[in-house]
């Protein structure tokens, strides 16, 4: 999938009109079928299952679904168990670039990944009490990169309680496994089901306080991926199977050399100190010595994550790399506008670029989570940074990870939310 592009300055994109807010339409019915149909075969590739007989406990009247979010098939999943039940789609307003007027009638709601969006409450509400249809939302808003859950908003709880409709979960078994993000759209032979659960009614809520709904809600979003993969047996023989995984796994776990792996084939390989690994047909890492120190790549990946927290901690983490700018302020189109400088360090992001007239800065408290990930829209890697005003994507020039800037970023804001309450 691409998005349309369109080359302008910096300055000829920041006089551009901001669009007016619009409320939520009810989803066409036509439109929501076609959907449905369209699913049709990949429904029938993974032979995808879910335990039917909970539809008949569900309420009739409009809820909140609570889905994971693991890969591109997730929506075509909801279509399956949902349908012909109306529901909105909480989506990422690049969704809508090119293409605004369609995706409002299928039942977008736009908003902006990791940036505080209070007129997305306003919509939310709209949507359940004023056009009665129920609204689809993915609350860990990125896809997952190892396979485990990433982390939620805070308070969600507190929604539910503005909301006041029941809470529908769906978590997802093999949509992970059949095309994780790091394997390059490459989609593998895997069975595909689904758990609903009718969470929480509106009773329960009122019932329970925030800290007791973020409870229940981060219970039922813990999952590993990996982990169910081997203790399922599900064998996944592809022979590209570990094609990519570097963007994962950048960090060797023996000598430590960032920038120098490469996943390959069944192959994971340090060109630093040659440690070879094969990533088995049960998502285990087997190196070839016999010397296996992560089998379980979510292990490694919070390795990883350790390694960038204690970079942090002694001020010595940094990213920077030129890189190529694209812009959103509207949903007309991606607004390249040239290059720039990107960093990162304990203080945050700071962008500059466009010939200098342009310098943004992100402290580590605006967010709690980046919108970092890998060839998007068939571009490149990119991480995303940005406000209310406008959302920059930057696509670096460097052999730069991404993956670790989200987990510096995640840490960052660990961290300085920490000091804040302690002060």
């Amino acid at each position: 999938m691409k998005i349309k592009t369109r080359s302008k300055t910096f300055e000829q994109v920041m006089a551009l009109p901001r669009p007016e807010h619009k409320k939520p339409m009810r989803p066409w019915r036509i439109l929501q079928t076609l959907i449905r149909v369209l699913s049709i075969p990949d429904m029938i590739a993974t032979r995808f299952t879910f335990n039917k007989a909970i539809k008949k406990e569900l309420p009739k009247e409009p809820c909140l679904i609570l889905m994971n979010h693991s890969s591109f098939i997730d929506l075509k999943i909801a279509f399956r168990i949902f349908y012909p039940r109306r529901f909105s789609v909480v989506c990422t307003a690049d969704t809508l670039v090119g293409k605004e007027w369609l995706m409002r009638r299928v039942g977008c709601i736009p908003t902006q990944k990791y940036v505080t969006d209070l007129t997305l409450i306003r919509d939310l509400k709209h949507a359940l009490h004023e056009k009665k249809v129920s609204v689809l939302m993915y609350p860990e808003a990125g896809y997952t990169f190892d396979g485990c859950a990433t982390a939620l908003p805070e308070k969600l709880g507190g929604l539910l309680k503005m909301l006041k409709v029941p809470v529908v979960t769906v978590i997802t078994h093999g949509a992970f496994a059949r095309d994780p993000l790091y394997n390059g759209l490459r989609l593998r032979r895997v069975k595909v089901s689904a758990e609903v659960k009718l969470l929480l009614t509106p009773d329960e809520i009122e019932q329970k306080s925030v800290p007791e709904l973020d409870k229940m809600l981060k219970n039922e979003f813990t999952f590993d991926n990996f982990a169910w993969q081997y203790e399922n047996k599900v064998e996944i023989d592809e022979p590209f199977r570990a094609t990519g995984l570097e963007r994962i796994l950048y960090k060797c776990a023996d000598c430590g050399t960032e920038g120098k792996m490469e996943g390959k084939g069944t192959e994971l390989v340090c060109h630093a100190c040659g440690k070879r690994h094969t990533l088995s047909v049960f998502g285990r890492l087997e190196a070839d010595d016999g010397e296996t120190r992560f089998p379980h790549i979510p292990d490694w990946y919070a390795w990883e994550r350790a390694c960038v927290r204690e970079e942090l901690e002694s001020g010595t983490y940094r990213l920077d790399t030129p890189v190529d700018i694209g812009m959103i302020i509207d949903y007309k189109a991606l607004y390249t506008v040239g290059e720039g400088q990107l960093t990162h360090d304990e203080n945050g992001f700071v962008l500059t670029g466009c010939n200098g007239a342009l310098r943004y800065e992100q402290k580590p408290l605006a967010s709690y989570g980046l919108n970092s990930d890998y060839f998007w829209y068939e571009i490149g890697d990119v991480i995303g940074i940005g406000n209310r005003e406008a959302l920059y994507y930057c696509f670096p020039k460097t052999d730069v990870s991404v993956t670790k800037a989200r987990l510096a970023a995640e840490e960052l804001y660990k961290i300085h939310t920490a000091r804040k309450r302690k002060e």
